[in-house]
C-alpha cells in the first residue's frame, strides 16, 4: 500500500512538472514569436510611426514584399537583389546605404536576381572644330529611376570623344553612343569648321555642334538635339551681323550652346551635376566656340561627355562618356 501510495506520488509529481515546463515553454514561445507578429502588417500601404524592427508584408509587391524598418527606411528582406560588374564601391546617403557600379568602359553588368536600379547614362562628346572652330555638342544624358531588371547580363557600352577638326574642309567626329541594354544614348554633334560651307554647320547629335564662322555674313546653324535624354542645340553663326573671325558653341544637357560674336570665344551649353556615383559630377557642358586667334584649350575631362572646344586652329576632341548603376542594398 505504502509502495503503490510512493508510486502514485511520484507521478503526480512530475505530471506537475512537466505541466509548469510545458506552460513556462509555451509562455516563452508567446513572448519572443507570437508577440512578434503583433507589430507586423499585413497591407497595400506602410504603417504610420513604425519603430525599428517592425515587419510589413507589402501585398503589391510580390516576391519583394517583406520589408523591416532599419530606423530610417523600409529594407527588403526577400529577393534580395544583388550585381556585379564596372567598378564596385558604396556609399550612404541619408541612412540609405547604396551599392555603384561604374563603367568608363564598355563592359557588361550582371545582375543576379530581379530588381530596381537607378541608372545615368552619358554620351561621348562631339569634337571641336578646325580654324575658329565651333564648340563640340555634350553627349547625350539619360538619368533614370527606379529601372526594373532581370535576372541577366546586360551589356554596357560606354560611348567615346569625338576627334577634333584637323581640316577646315572635313569635320571631326561625334561622340559615340552610350547605351545600357536597351538604352541608347546618342553622342555629341562635331562642331563646324571653316572653308567649305558643308562643313561649317554644326552636327546633330545628343547636343549639337556649334556652327563655324560664315563667309560674307551667311547664317550657318547649330546642330540640333537628337535620340533620348536631355541635350540642346548648337548656337548660330552670322546672327545679327556677327559674323567676323568668331563661331558658336556646342550645346550640353543643361542648355543651349552660345551663338557666335565677333571675335572672343562664347561658352558651350550648360551642363548638369549628378551626385549618383556619391560624388557630385558636371556632365554633359558643351564645347566652347572659339574667336579669332584663341590657341588651344585643354582638354574636357574624361567621362563626362563633355563637347570638345573649338579653337584658332585646332580644336579638342570631345571627352568620353560614362554608364553608371545604383541600387540599394
Amino acid at each position: 500500500s505504502d509502495a503503490s501510495g510512493s508510486a502514485s506520488a511520484a507521478a503526480s509529481s512530475a505530471s506537475t512538472a512537466a505541466s509548469t515546463l510545458a506552460n513556462k515553454a509555451d509562455t516563452t514561445y508567446v513572448d519572443s514569436q507570437i508577440g512578434a507578429i503583433n507589430v507586423s502588417t499585413v497591407s497595400t500601404t506602410a504603417p504610420s510611426s513604425p519603430a525599428a524592427g517592425d515587419m510589413w508584408f507589402d501585398t503589391t509587391t510580390g516576391t519583394n514584399s517583406m520589408k523591416v524598418w532599419s530606423g530610417s527606411a523600409w529594407d527588403q528582406m526577400s529577393n534580395k537583389f544583388t550585381a556585379s560588374g564596372g567598378t564596385e564601391s558604396t556609399y550612404s546617403s541619408g541612412g540609405i546605404q547604396y551599392k555603384v557600379h561604374t563603367f568608363t568602359s564598355s563592359g557588361t553588368f550582371t545582375a543576379e536576381a530581379s530588381g530596381s536600379v537607378d541608372i545615368l547614362v552619358v554620351a561621348g562628346g562631339g569634337g571641336g572644330g578646325f580654324d575658329v572652330g565651333g564648340g563640340g555638342g555634350a553627349g547625350g544624358y539619360y538619368h533614370g529611376t527606379s529601372i526594373s531588371v532581370s535576372a541577366s547580363s546586360i551589356n554596357v557600352t560606354v560611348g567615346g570623344g569625338g576627334a577634333k577638326g584637323t581640316s577646315g574642309n572635313a569635320y571631326g567626329g561625334n561622340g559615340g553612343d552610350s547605351t545600357f541594354g536597351s538604352t541608347t544614348v546618342t553622342g555629341g554633334g562635331a562642331g563646324g569648321s571653316w572653308s567649305g560651307e558643308a562643313t561649317a554647320v554644326g552636327r546633330n547629335g545628343g547636343s549639337g555642334g556649334g556652327a563655324n564662322r560664315p563667309s560674307s555674313g551667311i547664317f550657318r546653324s547649330g546642330g540640333s538635339h537628337i535620340g533620348i535624354g536631355l541635350g540642346h542645340s548648337g548656337g548660330n553663326a552670322g546672327v545679327s551681323g556677327n559674323y567676323a573671325h568668331c563661331s558658336a558653341a556646342g550645346g550640353g544637357a543643361g542648355g543651349a550652346g552660345s551663338n557666335a560674336l565677333n571675335g572672343t570665344n562664347v561658352a558651350g551649353g550648360l551642363g548638369l551635376y549628378n551626385s549618383i556615383s556619391g560624388t557630385n559630377v558636371y556632365y554633359a557642358k558643351g564645347g566652347d566656340g572659339a574667336g579669332q586667334d584663341q590657341g588651344n584649350w585643354a582638354n574636357p575631362p574624361a567621362n563626362t561627355g563633355e563637347g570638345g572646344h573649338g579653337a584658332g586652329t585646332s580644336g579638342n576632341a570631345g571627352a568620353s562618356g560614362i554608364v553608371i548603376v545604383r541600387y540599394t542594398v
